[in-house]
């Protein structure tokens, strides 16, 4: 099975991720955010470096999909190929960090990736709000995210919003701002629940 994380920067995706992994025995890919040479000069100037990061994403993650697809491996994905163009990428463009000609040559090169690959068998979804996103990128404490604005994470939320409403695959919700999984069992355990009914057809326990 392939299972997917989404959700915007900040909002415990990679913790959760280890922890489901850990929980249920599954194999973790993790975004490869670390390693990408554009990143730290895109927060520093994104108009100019945007496209460049974006299609470096993009790449990775198809890859990543692909080498999912092939797996026979129940793998748990830390973000998307899906989050890259439905979000990212509309986004930077929307405020003008990335030109209509680089938008729409990467919007191709995406519609063409996503005709060959399938949508996860469960995609969960950490919904957060922007007092909880900037609380918890200032904790990890990413020199290179301290200069992400505000209305940045507004308009990547907003764009969240707008791909969940019509996602069409499995999908699970979970409330990033009351449900703390990273620091309590039992609220790990409430998304597990939700996990074992959509995938395992169980009820959640009662109580």
């Amino acid at each position: 099975m392939h299972i997917a994380i989404a959700g915007n920067i900040g909002s415990g995706k990679t913790t959760l991720t280890r922890l489901l992994a850990k929980r249920y025995g599954w194999t973790p890919r993790f975004e490869p955010v670390d390693n990408n040479p554009y990143l730290a000069d895109f927060y520093a100037d994104m108009k100019r470096w945007a496209f460049n990061t974006q299609i470096y994403f993009l790449n990775k993650r198809f890859k990543e999909v692909v080498e999912i697809s092939q797996s026979s491996e129940t793998i748990i994905q830390d973000r998307t190929i899906f989050e890259d163009a439905r979000i990212f990428a509309p986004n930077l463009h929307a405020q003008g960090m990335m030109s209509d000609r680089d938008f729409e040559n990467y919007t191709d090169l995406f519609e063409l990736m996503i005709s060959l690959v399938k949508l996860p068998d469960l995609m969960i979804y950490i919904r957060s709000t922007i007092p909880t996103l900037v609380a918890q990128i200032q904790k990890r404490g990413r020199e290179y995210e301290q200069g992400i604005r505000i209305d940045y994470l507004e308009g990547l939320g907003r764009r969240y919003e707008e791909w969940i409403s019509t996602y069409k695959g499995n999908l699970i919700i979970v409330d990033g701002d009351t449900v703390k999984f990273g620091e309590s069992a039992e609220d790990l355990q409430k998304v597990t629940d939700m996990i074992d009914a959509k995938l395992f057809g169980l009820f959640p326990m009662e109580g």
